[in-house]
């Protein structure tokens, strides 16, 4: 693994910035950060943006000069890159737009209050110590649901708008609390629900209760077979799973920097036991469209992410 640093060249706030990136693994890159003192908000998805007073220090710490056009070549090539198109979904303008369209125009919510509720989940998604669960996963896991919902109606089965709308809010809210401690994340979570929604009611306790349960879905993805609104949001947030085998690839590294506090064999082992269960559950997806979707390549990618830890 080699980290790599580019010359500062890219204005803002006053002065110039470089990236720092790694040519093979987030989690050296993160220990190397932590280790030079650049701090875990500086990390924006696949490269930590450094200012030009640090360009000096980080070279002398280990980081390799290279030219940007150096540097971007050999981001790509190792598998790490989140690309524009990916990334451009996850920038917070694009969230709000999103966020606003789900506001319950026949109620009294007032819009500005709508939109303070999703600054403040959009800065919860954005926090530095996360690598995974982030505002790309959210982006994510809502695209994976607006898939979901036109499978369904193509299949002439479309799914009822309120039950649509209430998976959608539940998406936001379903890692706004994230410090890597399962049910805990989950319930805090579903508590936000309250805290958030109840802020600017309506939305009404029913619909509260029912984003929260939701939530609460996302802790074991073992809704009832005829809980659609949990399957369809268990589904959506278990599409990574099914990715092409390089976003696949990205996502472990993605997981496995978020919890680098963790030893690697502890990890490992934690790992494997989290994706024996997977392989060994049934059906990953709930819904059939996500079945159709999904499940071969999820079942690939997890045995093929199983042999590698046994390797490592």
């Amino acid at each position: 693994m080699t980290v790599l640093i580019d010359p500062p060249a890219w204005p803002a706030h006053g002065t110039l910035f470089s990236h720092l990136v790694s040519d093979a693994s987030l989690i050296e890159l993160r220990g190397f950060a932590r280790a030079a003192g650049v701090p875990d908000r500086a990390f924006d998805l696949d490269h930590y943006d450094v200012p030009e007073s640090r360009y000096g220090a980080l070279v002398a710490a280990g980081a390799v000069p290279v030219p940007g056009g150096e540097l971007a070549r050999r981001l790509a090539s190792s598998g790490l890159r989140v690309p524009g198109v990916e990334r451009a979904g996850s920038k917070a303008g694009t969230l709000l737009s999103r966020w606003g369209a789900l506001h319950p125009a026949a109620s009294a919510v007032p819009r500005d209050a709508w939109r303070g509720v999703g600054e403040e989940l959009i800065a919860r998604w954005r926090e530095p110590h996360r690598t995974y669960h982030t505002t790309f996963h959210l982006s994510s896991a809502l695209d994976a649901l607006d898939v979901l919902l036109a499978d369904a109606g193509a299949a002439g089965d479309p799914v009822p708008p309120r039950t649509a709308w209430r998976a959608r809010v539940a998406l936001w809210f379903h890692d706004a609390v994230h410090d890597g401690a399962t049910p805990a994340d989950e319930r805090a979570s579903a508590a936000l629900v309250h805290d958030l929604l109840g802020a600017v009611a309506p939305p009404g306790r029913a619909d509260r209760d029912e984003i929260a349960r939701l939530v609460l879905v996302t802790a074991d993805h073992a809704p009832d077979p005829d809980d659609l609104a949990g399957c369809l949001v268990s589904d959506a947030d278990l599409a990574v799973l099914g990715g092409a085998p390089a976003a696949y690839v990205r996502y472990t590294h993605q997981v496995r920097a978020e919890y680098a506090r963790v030893p690697g064999p502890l990890f490992r082992r934690g790992r494997a036991r989290v994706l024996r269960g997977l392989l060994g559950d049934g059906d990953l997806f709930r819904t059939g469209w996500g079945r159709a979707r999904w499940e071969a390549s999820a079942a690939a990618n997890l045995a093929a992410e199983l042999r590698s830890l046994g390797s490592g």
